[in-house]
């Protein structure tokens, strides 16, 4: 299998759908294996029993992922959401001792730890493309059934996210989008940006998926990459950060 997904058809306004299916390679991206075995381990950490302490490590290597693309509005909004969502997780409920506050700081807690996963999934979403990330999971030996699912989820996430930002567009147009509107209009609102967006979902859907078999997904033959994966001086650079945040972890973990 050579070449990336087609795009299943551009926004309403024209905007190119983002994704990383744009066939070229970076040369000093590491290896699709490597962020996905982070993604992993960061997501089995943070989300297990004391993953708390792994979250400022979590966070610091979804940052250093984003400069390493030059994604800068990541790396910075990343630890702002980080700390915002922090405040409210463990500074409001010390404040104001209500119930709702409680559970507000509960659910918070929780979306911390999304956050914080959250950008290294980011990276993999924005630098990895389908046909890449399914070489990387065949040649880890994982089973079809995850890997067909895990690509067209990695093309499906941006395609909507796209579609969703033309209904919104479209929808400022006419008048209809908008804050103030959402106050005065919730139902319609809602109505007016969910039918649209569940119709181009299910045709973003059908696309990704006639598309997929077109280009042999699924299929028992053992297709070939264009870009032929292998590990480099990045990944060298990646797994020595990893440990190094791990082992800072550990020992601030220890001393208290």
């Amino acid at each position: 299998m050579s070449g990336t997904f087609p795009q299943p058809g551009r926004a309403a306004t024209g905007e190119t759908v983002p994704a990383a299916s744009t066939g070229t390679v970076p040369r000093w991206a590491p290896d699709p294996r490597t962020v996905v075995a982070l993604l992993l381990a960061a997501s089995i950490t943070v989300m297990g029993p004391g993953g708390v302490w792994f979250i400022p490590a979590a966070l610091t290597a979804g940052v250093l992922l984003a400069i390493s693309e030059r994604a800068w509005r990541r790396a910075i909004g990343l630890p702002l959401a980080a700390g915002a969502v922090a405040a409210v997780a463990y500074l409001l409920p010390s404040v104001a001792a209500w119930p709702v506050v409680g559970v507000a700081g509960i659910v918070t807690g929780y979306a911390l730890r999304l956050v914080a996963v959250g950008g290294i999934a980011a990276h993999l979403i924005r630098t990895v493309s389908p046909t890449r990330f399914t070489a990387a999971l065949r040649s880890a030996r994982v089973p079809s059934a995850v890997t067909v699912s895990g690509a067209v989820m990695l093309r499906f996430a941006p395609t909507i996210v796209a579609e969703a930002r033309a209904v919104r567009d479209a929808m400022q147009l006419r008048g209809l989008g908008g804050r103030w509107a959402m106050l005065r209009h919730p139902i319609r609102s809602i109505e007016y940006f969910t039918v649209p967006l569940m119709a181009s979902s299910l045709l973003a859907a059908e696309d990704l998926s006639a598309s997929a078999l077109l280009r042999g997904l699924g299929s028992h033959t053992r297709p070939t990459s264009m870009y032929p994966l292998r590990f480099g001086p990045a990944d060298a650079v990646a797994g020595a950060v990893v440990v190094m945040l791990v082992a800072v972890t550990v020992l601030w973990r220890s001393k208290r």
